[in-house]
């Protein structure tokens, strides 16, 4: 509805009012209902669409996808409220300390009766002074190396006793307490109470945490408060509080607001829980699970003792089973022994009567020393013929070779030939003559006959026509 269509109905309001004024002794009686819308409407006749400066907090976003926020000043607050089919076209999600401008209509919530903004739109106007400072220490102990996941160390799993830093007027601390009692009753808590806002708070927050570190009574370290806003958690942003957080000798389990506030005691702190009582649940075991545990570890125990009292058991019945009386242990080695005794002594009959037997196969076998000689004596004769014999036949066949041999080194003896009118033509040198073209008229030549040599001279040579080939 429009502004245009808003006035009509608020004039007929008050017109109705006045009749009634008029007509009417008294004044009429309106529900609050009615009051509210025509305070609503009268509102958002009269105030137009503007913009709004100011710093976001105690920002919320609802499962419908809507926000809910204030937007405050150094002077005062106002509730807004940034519905989904609006903050879907945001090129951001605020968080608290933003330092944002909304155009906004002014407008009421008529079930709570409370004045509102209705954004329509935002955009940024830098970082709140708070969130800037916040964003500039977190930067400087980062870069010191404060937050290192490295230096990050583990909660004991059974601690003997947990320390509470945290206002003992706290709501936190009755949420921690609570938790504990239902997770663990006897488990020791030490309360080390401190201040949790203002403007002190920081410093003395930090003097509790190192005094738990000196006192060393606990396992481990809770450092809790309930919600707020960033103001109300500023003391937990404090460079002291983180810097005695990191340099606890005991695990630190940070339970500080809601889960989605942040603070430099959550980056600095071993462990970050979403709530003061998650942190308690992080710190501590569930008595009743361990008591399970223990339980099933019991029946496990019980039921494994069984079986091998069971086991043993069938054993010593098997064994029994199998164990036998000394006397019929003795019964039964006599028995053995009287067996191995009729073995040995069939053994001993059977070898006896085998060497008997060898006895007078040798005996049979043996000849006098007079027939042995004769025996010797007709091999010595039989191998001296056949000696006589085998020499005999190699002296004919040497003889046969030796004739042979001899008739071909007659045929081969040039004196032979010497002797059938040849002779033998040889230079000085010794050499001979082959081939009458290797002669020279005056050469020297030596004649060898059968008997005798002459010398004699070249006067010519006549050199033989080599044969004419046939024709092919």
């Amino acid at each position: 509805m429009n502004r245009v269509e808003r006035e009509p109905v608020i004039l007929r309001a008050m017109d109705l009012i006045d009749d009634h004024i008029g007509s009417a002794p008294t004044l009429p009686v309106l529900t609050v209902s009615e009051l509210n819308r025509m305070a609503r409407r009268a509102l958002e006749s009269q105030l137009p669409l503007l913009w709004v400066e100011g710093e976001v907090s105690n920002f919320i976003r609802a499962a419908s996808g809507h926000w809910y926020f204030s937007l405050k000043d150094a002077g005062a607050q106002v509730r807004c409220v940034m519905f989904r089919g609006r903050n879907q076209f945001a090129g951001f999600t605020p968080a608290n300390g933003d330092h944002i401008e909304l155009r906004a209509l002014p407008s009421l919530y008529e079930a709570r009766g409370e004045f509102q903004l209705g954004g329509e739109s935002i955009r940024r106007a830098g970082a709140g002074r708070l969130f800037e400072a916040f964003l500039k220490l977190k930067a400087k102990l980062e870069a010191e190396g404060l937050f290192d996941p490295l230096n990050k160390r583990a909660l004991p799993r059974f601690p003997r006793c947990i320390g509470i830093v945290t206002s003992p007027q706290a709501a936190a601390l009755h949420d921690v307490l609570t938790a504990l009692a239902r997770r663990m009753p006897g488990l020791p808590v030490i309360i080390y109470p401190t201040p949790v806002q203002g403007a002190a708070a920081g410093a003395q927050i930090a003097a509790a945490i190192r005094g738990a570190g000196r006192r060393a009574e606990c396992d481990v370290l809770l450092v809790c408060r309930g919600g707020g806003s960033l103001e109300d958690l500023w003391a937990f942003n404090d460079e002291a509080v983180a810097r005695a957080i990191a340099a606890s000798p005991m695990p630190v389990v940070s339970g500080v607001g809601h889960e989605t506030d942040f603070t430099l005691a959550d980056f600095a702190a071993d462990l970050r829980a979403p709530t003061p009582t998650a942190a308690a649940e992080l710190a501590s075991p569930v008595r009743q699970d361990l008591l399970q545990q223990i339980g099933q570890l019991a029946h496990q125990l019980h039921h494994q003792f069984a079986r091998r009292q069971h086991n043993d058991m069938q054993r010593l019945d098997y064994l029994a089973r199998r164990l036998i009386h000394p006397a019929e242990q003795l019964r039964q080695q006599q028995l053995g022994l009287r067996q191995l005794a009729q073995r040995l002594g069939h053994s001993m009959r059977n070898q006896l009567a085998h060497e008997q037997l060898r006895m007078a196969q040798l005996s049979q076998r043996l000849v006098t020393p007079r027939h042995r000689i004769q025996h010797e004596q007709l091999n010595l004769n039989a191998l001296q013929t056949r000696a006589q014999r085998a020499a005999q036949n190699q002296r004919q066949q040497r003889l046969s070779n030796l004739a042979r041999l001899s008739s071909s080194l007659a045929h081969l003896n040039p004196e032979g030939v010497l002797a059938r009118g040849y002779s033998i033509v040889q230079r000085q040198n010794g050499h001979v003559v082959h081939d009458a073209a290797t002669l020279r008229t005056g050469d020297t030549l030596n004649i060898r006959f059968h008997r005798g040599q002459a010398s004699s001279t070249v006067n010519s040579a006549q050199v033989d026509s080599p044969p004419t080939p046939e024709p092919k």
